[in-house]
């Protein structure tokens, strides 16, 4: 089992948010890593012993994780009109650095009873850091919370404002759960 100070080879240190969260994520059952990237999250959670569904646009970035232990990946386009993931429900969802509000309805519907949702990213005020600064792609102050809870989930922890790690910026963060 790893810790936090240990690191897989050519791994990226997953977040904070999602080490520190993680061990909240309901034994056994499936967790989403939506918008996955380089899938250092997706990897994390399989060294911890979930089996995890990893998505993302990106065919190349999905590439890096065949054959990972625990790991099976989807290419998919989470922005078009199709929602590629309907019909599917997960023990816990982890979204980190990705916003599309149109689909955070949808998203969140995927969250069996008990599930853990972990997600994290950027808000308004970013764009003194740097990007995104688009503010379609910026939370607004309280957006996650307002949502998790328009859900019926339930708030865990919420972070909102400057964050130093991994770069300086202006971050939005919640841990909630969906009632059994």
């Amino acid at each position: 089992m790893l810790t936090s100070s240990d690191e897989l080879p050519g791994m990226i240190r997953p977040s904070p948010w999602v080490e520190h969260y993680s061990a909240l994520l309901p034994a056994g059952g499936e967790v989403l890593d939506l918008a996955c990237g380089s899938g250092r999250h997706a990897r994390w959670l399989a060294e911890l012993g979930y089996r995890v569904c990893a998505v993302d646009r990106d065919a190349a970035a999905l590439e890096r994780l065949a054959g990972v232990a625990g790991i099976v990946t989807v290419c998919a386009d989470l922005e078009g009109e199709v929602w590629p993931l309907a019909g599917r429900r997960f023990a816990g969802i982890v979204v980190t650095n990705y916003l599309w509000r149109a689909r955070l309805p949808d998203l969140l519907a995927l969250l069996l009873p008990g599930g853990v949702l972990i997600y994290e990213t950027f808000m308004d005020g970013n764009a003194a850091y740097g990007k995104p600064s688009n503010p379609d792609f910026l939370l607004r102050p309280g957006e996650l919370r307002s949502v998790a809870a328009a859900a019926g989930l339930l708030e865990i922890a919420f972070f909102e404002g400057y964050a130093s790690e991994p770069k300086p910026c202006q971050r939005q963060a919640i841990v909630a759960r969906r009632p059994i």
